[in-house]
Order: C-alpha cells, then structure tokens, then sequence
C-alpha cells in the first residue's frame, strides 16, 4: 500500500534520470500529481508526459539534479520564502519550490509576485 504518490512519483523520475532513461512510467496518479508535472513541464524540467492505461508516461530530458516532495507540508507566509529557499534550493534562483495556494499550484516566484502564501508541496533544481 503506498501513501503518497506524490513522492513516490518524484523519486521514479528522480531514479530514471540518474539512471539515464529518456522515459518513465509513473503508476497511480492524481489531480495533483498532473498539475506538479504540468509546471515542471513549464520550467523544462521534463518533456511531455501523456495519459496512458492506468498511469502516466513522463519524457524525460535529463535537466533535474534533484527533485522531490517537501514533507511535513510546512504552510508559510511570504516573509518567509527565502528561508524555505535556502534550505531546499543549492542556490537563489536557481530551481523551483512548489506550493499548493488558495489559487491552486504555483512556483514561489509567481506566490511572491502575487504575495500569497500557502503550503510547501515539491522542489526541483
């Protein structure tokens, strides 16, 4: 039985990449697992990713050093987003923190253009 699939997801991505594949196959998904793959297709972490009988097919392009789930689900404000930045990031701008918003997914970049804050879900770099 697997409790979370969100970072059950990351680590098959993560392991494929380190290995060298160009593809993987991520088994089960989520609404939330989709929309994560939807902004790390938008920053060029991974290629495409297409539906396929009971999972999800992920093209890799060998950009991800590191990736993976932010867990306890640390909520936070925008004073402090250069602290969570620092702590899971190599370097400033450089790689993306994913937060779960009142106004659905989206990288602390546009949470600090939009001065939201909410709670901590992936990093990727």
């Amino acid at each position: 039985m697997m409790n979370d699939t969100l970072s059950a997801a990351l680590s098959k991505i993560m392991n494929a990449e380190q290995v060298g594949k160009r593809e993987c196959t991520i088994t089960p998904t989520s609404k939330v697992l989709v929309t994560l793959l939807e902004i790390m297709n938008k920053h060029s972490f991974i290629g495409s990713f297409e539906p396929i009988q009971g999972g999800l097919r992920v093209h890799l392009l060998g950009n991800i050093n590191n990736c993976g789930s932010i867990k306890p689900r640390f909520s936070i404000q925008v004073a402090e987003f250069e602290k969570w930045e620092r702590r899971y990031l190599p370097a400033r701008g450089f790689g993306i923190i994913i937060l779960s918003t009142s106004q659905g997914m989206m990288t602390y970049d546009e949470a600090l253009t939009k001065k939201i804050g909410g709670r901590l879900i992936a990093y990727c770099y």
